[in-house]
């Protein structure tokens, strides 16, 4: 049920092989799949079905939503414009979108862009707000700030840490402002095409496709347990969640793009500096620390990995490798819940991330 190049073969790929078959007969997902790379060397490994109906294997060139692995790429945008010197990290929300950010206390004057992308501006997330979410036909950047600035902040700008998935939606509207052109236009120009990464992409709009080969997605809406019922959410209008998780791609390219970026070979040196530069988290990934649009976590056997997870519904993802990108391992269930010894899929995650890189 696995395929791999057979020179990249070694004991750590049969033991994250037997992890991707127990979440799938132990855990209760339709289907999951992992790439490793070791330098030039890859794995791939798979369990369970793409399409519980037709019973089709997840396929290596699969796509799948990547949720808020997103946000790494829109932080490499910002970045690289920062580097540029066409916008500072040090400028405020208000100077780059004025009246964006204003109301129920919130005000963008005392945000800056810095803030926006480490998730230490206090902005309300705007997804924890389901009922306005669900009031709306369309999900325009513009509706969902205002959904958020209709609440209370969660504190002064700077002064804690609370993941918010409005940030990334400033971040995307301010890089849209900086350069005249949609944020999917310069992802593409600016990490897609020149980093090899063909599969890709930022929907434009709300096309609710996923262009090429891809498995179907499933959910269970949040609620647990084996006989919860299943819902298909492979045609999703994913511009509700846009610059903050509405990407797609594929496991070989995020081991190539966060390869690249950890590797140093994206940001020049003082943005590297930027984005890795961390703030303690609270109430999210366990023993984990937030830069910008990346993070690190800490695991079980004491080795810490770099990069990015990301769910949305009916697919979640990891992309994390060592500190220097030598070494790569993306993971991706089309499925948002585990059972079993698991209480969600990024306990599945952390035990491939220990069986690879954990000594």
């Amino acid at each position: 049920m696995h395929q791999h190049t057979p020179r990249a073969d070694n004991g750590s790929h049969e033991a994250v092989q037997v992890l991707l078959h127990e979440a799938v007969t132990q855990g209760g997902l339709p289907g999951i799949l992992a790439e490793v790379r070791d330098g030039d060397r890859e794995w791939f490994g798979t369990a369970g079905v793409a399409d519980t109906g037709t019973g089709g294997e997840r396929e290596r060139e699969h796509r799948f939503r990547i949720g808020s692995i997103s946000k790494t790429f829109v932080a490499t945008v910002v970045l690289r414009l920062a580097a540029e010197g066409r916008l500072s990290l040090d400028d405020t929300v208000e100077q780059r979108l004025p009246g964006a950010v204003r109301g129920h206390g919130h005000d963008g004057a005392e945000v800056t862009v810095r803030m926006l992308l480490n998730h230490t501006s206090g902005i309300f997330n705007y997804t924890d707000d389901q009922e306005a979410l669900n009031s709306h036909e369309t999900h325009p950047p513009e509706t969902l700030v205002a959904i958020a600035m209709s609440h209370p902040p969660a504190f002064e700008p700077g002064s804690g840490w609370a993941y918010s998935n409005t940030n990334y939606v400033l971040a995307g509207m301010i890089v849209e402002r900086a350069t005249g052109r949609a944020l999917a236009e310069e992802i593409t120009e600016r990490i897609s095409g020149p980093y090899g990464l063909a599969d890709t992409y930022l929907p434009q709009g709300s096309d609710p496709t996923i262009q090429g080969p891809h498995s179907r997605h499933y959910t269970k809406l949040f609620q647990t347990g084996p006989d919860a019922p299943v819902h298909d959410a492979t045609e999703l209008d994913s511009s509700m969640f846009w610059a903050a998780g509405g990407m797609i791609s594929t496991a070989s390219d995020l081991n190539r793009f966060f390869g690249a970026l950890l590797g140093g070979r994206i940001l020049p040196a003082d943005q590297q500096r930027d984005m890795f530069t961390t703030v303690p988290t609270r109430d999210w990934i366990s023993d984990a620390a937030y830069g910008l649009g990346v993070s690190s976590v800490k695991l079980p056997r004491g080795e810490t990995v770099w990069g990015m997870g990301g769910a949305i519904f009916g697919s979640w993802s990891y992309a994390y490798g060592a500190r220097d990108g030598e070494r790569m391992l993306t993971t991706n269930v089309n499925g948002d819940w585990a059972d079993g010894r698991w209480d969600d899929p990024i306990g599945v995650f952390t035990d491939l991330l220990d069986t690879k890189f954990g000594h």
